[in-house]
């Protein structure tokens, strides 16, 4: 990802429980990922805390999606792009609390671009949420919270892959842009962290990434002459 230039916007924050563990972690993925390997740079690798895992990639893909947006955001304003969509079929508005009710408003990519990463920061500024403390455990609804940012964090990949590729492709980025996706999907897979609808925008494309589950032999009954029950495979 080294391509990205950090945007005048955004600037990327690490904020980590303990520093040696996050050290260890990120050199765990880069050395797999080395291989090519994604399918186990997403897994928990073994002995580690899953929370702890979920953290520290929660706080790698905040960084890498505010680095690729950086690349495009001078592309990406209240004129190119009025409303948050991916597509014409997909638009996203922005949720605040009004009066202690929840109201959705329209605003342009930009700012519902901006408005995200504010708001996954000061989350990760949160000590009740990412604590900088060992001995703080993590809140109990943590994987809610993960599974709330990644949502919103592929909404972003969305309106990129819908409205801005040919950008990416034309400033050189596009293999980086292309493997910072799959990485982020099979870690979404591998965690369970969406659901397919929320997925729906870019299924066809996640499709293409994910391999076919391969359907299982399914027993099926039937009754011989002499009346006995015999069990046959059915594909």
């Amino acid at each position: 990802m080294n391509k990205f230039e950090k945007s005048s916007i955004f600037v990327p924050k690490r904020k980590v429980r303990d520093k040696e563990k996050q050290r260890e972690l990120l050199e765990y993925t880069e050395n797999i990922s080395g291989s090519q390997n994604l399918r186990k740079t997403v897994r928990l690798p073994e002995g580690e805390s899953i929370n702890e895992w979920l953290a520290c990639n929660t706080v790698d893909f905040y960084n890498q999606i505010n680095m690729i947006f950086g690349t495009i955001n001078l592309y990406c304003d209240s004129q190119t792009c009025p409303s948050m969509t991916a597509g014409s079929k997909y638009e996203y508005l922005w949720a605040t609390i009004v009066n202690e009710q929840k109201q959705f408003k329209k605003v342009s990519a930009s700012e519902y671009i901006k408005n995200l990463m504010d708001w996954i920061q000061s989350l990760l500024d949160d000590e009740k949420t990412f604590s900088s403390q060992n001995d703080i455990p993590f809140p109990k609804n943590f994987y809610d919270i993960i599974k709330d940012i990644f949502k919103r964090l592929f909404r972003v990949y969305a309106h990129i892959f819908y409205h801005h590729y040919s950008l990416i492709v034309q400033l050189g980025f596009n293999e980086e842009f292309n493997t910072s996706f799959k990485h982020f999907i099979f870690f979404v897979e591998e965690f369970e962290l969406m659901s397919t609808s929320e997925m729906q925008p870019l299924q066809e494309l996640i499709s293409s990434l994910l391999p076919k589950k391969k359907k299982k032999k399914k027993k099926k009954k039937r009754r011989s002459r002499s009346g006995k029950i015999k069990s046959t495979e059915e594909k």
